[in-house]
């Protein structure tokens, strides 16, 4: 079997995403509306804005599973959804994707198959699974049934699911909703860990706006529309604003008054 993870054709200074003129609709509805903006590579970057914004329409467009995508959109150096980008990117979906009645471990066991398959592959799969588990801190619930655990650790499982590869991307749809502080805490503790140690890039959407703090650079969504991508520093200092919620709903503010006096001048 080829290891796709070691096939790359993209200069490593180059973005991990970078999209121009990318528009979905779905039905009669247009979700998003010609966005352009890169996503740096070993950083954390956060998608944030309103539930129903098109947070999670542009990740799957990210990691190829959506459809009617127009413009360009290449994801580590390749067109969204090539063959070569499976393995090396790890995405997790806002429903946990475990079976119920397998463990932690065998959920991991059969994914780490699928990746990885083969008889010569089997200790390095054991040991991916270790560790996958290990970083979510699930090592102690790792023979548990899956429909036994709350709902914060069958997210935990999700993500330990896309940990296996150790993907050179993570898409993580609100990997922290409905999460307690702590927990939320060490998630992200976690997630900076990745991108410093691993190198990883992460793609993390929230529509929680304290969290964009804990973000190296921010992506800020509107009605399917990038209303800004900046770092929160630049966005507070470009607001006058002392959070970036505030900046947040400056910036809509803007948009608003923008759109009202485009429609004055018809």
């Amino acid at each position: 079997m080829m290891n796709y993870s070691s096939v790359r054709s993209d200069p490593p200074d180059d973005p991990a995403i970078r999209a121009k003129a990318l528009n979905v609709v779905r039905g009669p509805r247009q979700v998003l509306r010609d966005l352009h903006f890169t996503v740096p590579r070993g950083q954390i970057t956060g998608l944030l804005g309103p539930s129903g914004c098109g947070k999670s329409t542009l990740m799957r467009a990210i990691v190829g599973t959506q459809a009617k995508v127009t413009g360009a959109l290449d994801v580590l150096g390749h067109p969204a959804g090539h063959p070569t980008l499976r393995t090396r990117i790890g995405y997790v979906t806002q429903a946990p994707s475990v079976y119920d009645d397998l463990t932690v471990r065998q959920n991991l066991a059969y994914f780490a198959a699928i990746l990885d398959p083969g008889h010569a592959a089997a200790d390095r799969r054991h040991e991916n699974v270790t560790r996958a588990i290990a970083d979510v801190d699930l090592t102690s619930h790792a023979d548990a049934l899956a429909g036994n655990l709350s709902g914060g650790q069958r997210s935990r499982v999700s993500l330990a699911v896309a940990l296996l590869g150790t993907p050179e991307l993570l898409v993580l749809d609100e990997p922290t909703v409905g999460l307690d502080p702590v927990l939320r805490r060490d998630l992200w503790a976690l997630f900076h860990d990745i991108a410093a140690t691993r190198g990883a890039t992460l793609l993390i959407s929230s529509h929680v706006m304290d969290e964009a703090e804990r973000c190296h650079r921010l992506l800020l969504m509107r009605e399917g529309q990038i209303l800004a991508d900046d770092t929160p520093d630049a966005l507070r200092t470009r607001t006058h604003s002392e959070t970036v919620e505030a900046a947040f709903l400056h910036l809509v503010d803007e948009a608003t008054a923008a759109a009202r006096a485009k429609e004055t001048t018809r």
